[in-house]
This record gives C-alpha cells, sequence and structure tokens, in this order.
C-alpha cells in the first residue's frame, strides 16, 4: 500500500521523473544548447514570459496534436516564452478535448470555406454526393475545412490566452499594490 494520498504520490514520481539542471548539463545530447534551454529567463514567471507560454502552447497545443510537448518547448527558446507554462498549456489538447476541438475546427472551416454554397461550375456538395465515397468527402470537403478551422482556432485561442492572461497578471499586481499600500496606510496611522 503506498503511503500518503494522490498529491504526495505525484509529487514524488515527479521528483523521480523530472530532469534536474545538472542532469540536463550533463546530457550528452543536450550539451550543445544546454546554455540556451537552461537560461533563467526562459523558466521565470514574468509578466512577459507567461502570456507569451499561454500562446505558444494554445498555439502549438491546437495546431500540432501530435508530440505539442517538445514542439512547444522548442519555440519557447526563440521567443522567450515561459517553458513550463508552455508545456503546460499545451494540455488543453487531450483525448477529452479532441473530438469537440476537430469539430468545433471542421463547423468553423466550413462556414469560412462555404464548402456548401454554389461555386462557378459544379457544387462541391452536388460532388461529395455524387461520388460517396467517405475518402473522396474527406479529401475534397473534410480535410480543408478541419485544417482551416484549427488555424484560426489555434490563432484565436492564442490571441486570447494572450490578452487574458495579461489582463489577469496586470489584476493580480495591482491587487498586491493595492494591499501594499493599504498596509503601509494603516502602519502610519498607528
Amino acid at each position: 500500500m503506498a503511503r500518503g494520498g494522490p498529491v504526495a504520490r505525484a509529487t514524488g514520481w515527479a521528483r523521480r521523473h523530472v530532469p534536474t539542471r545538472d542532469s540536463i548539463e550533463a546530457n550528452r545530447f543536450l550539451r550543445p544548447v544546454s546554455h540556451r534551454i537552461l537560461a533563467p529567463s526562459l523558466w521565470r514567471f514574468t509578466r512577459r514570459s507567461v502570456p507569451r507560454g499561454v500562446a505558444l502552447g494554445l498555439f502549438t497545443g491546437i495546431l500540432f496534436p501530435l508530440a505539442h510537448m517538445p514542439l512547444a518547448a522548442l519555440t519557447a527558446l526563440p521567443v522567450r516564452a515561459n517553458v513550463p507554462v508552455a508545456v503546460g498549456t499545451t494540455l488543453l489538447h487531450n483525448p477529452l478535448t479532441t473530438v469537440p476541438l476537430f469539430w468545433s475546427a471542421y463547423e468553423i472551416g466550413h462556414w469560412v470555406l462555404r464548402l456548401d454554397r454554389d461555386v462557378p461550375g459544379a457544387p462541391i456538395a452536388s460532388n461529395v454526393a455524387a461520388n460517396a465515397s467517405w475518402l473522396h468527402w474527406l479529401v475534397s470537403h473534410g480535410g480543408p475545412a478541419t485544417i482551416v478551422g484549427l488555424v484560426i482556432l489555434a490563432i484565436g485561442l492564442s490571441v486570447a490566452g494572450y490578452g487574458v492572461t495579461s489582463l489577469v497578471w496586470r489584476l493580480r499586481i495591482a491587487r498586491k499594490w493595492r494591499a501594499r499600500a493599504h498596509r503601509g496606510g494603516a502602519t502610519r496611522t498607528i
């Protein structure tokens, strides 16, 4: 029987499996770029790096369904985004959210491309109905709409994530300043 609750077990697992700074510096494959990976600015939680990390994580998590965590970590380096936040935000795309995300992407892409409207020549919808195979539908209708929708969702959610994170960060700092000013004013009156 394991000791402690689920939080204690998860913390213990993370301590055993998450690489340390020394192990990253000692890794022969990472040694040439370890100075860049271990730059302190990439691991600090600042008002600039956290929103960048959120936006980058949302973008890579939505647009690249496979290997989005390593991709987010690698792309965080040149844009100076917070690496843990970028990697953690990619978890928006998980097995529970994949179906609603792809369905939303298809609907948005379908609306943007207006695939069911008449185009010069034969309409796309009648071509799909005439060639009623699933693969033909996927190539001519479903695939392009989903890809366009994923790009729009990735860009839109990244911009929204950046804005919301910046706003929350600003409100949190403002609250701290007000509390500090209130405490300072209370000690002066005594």
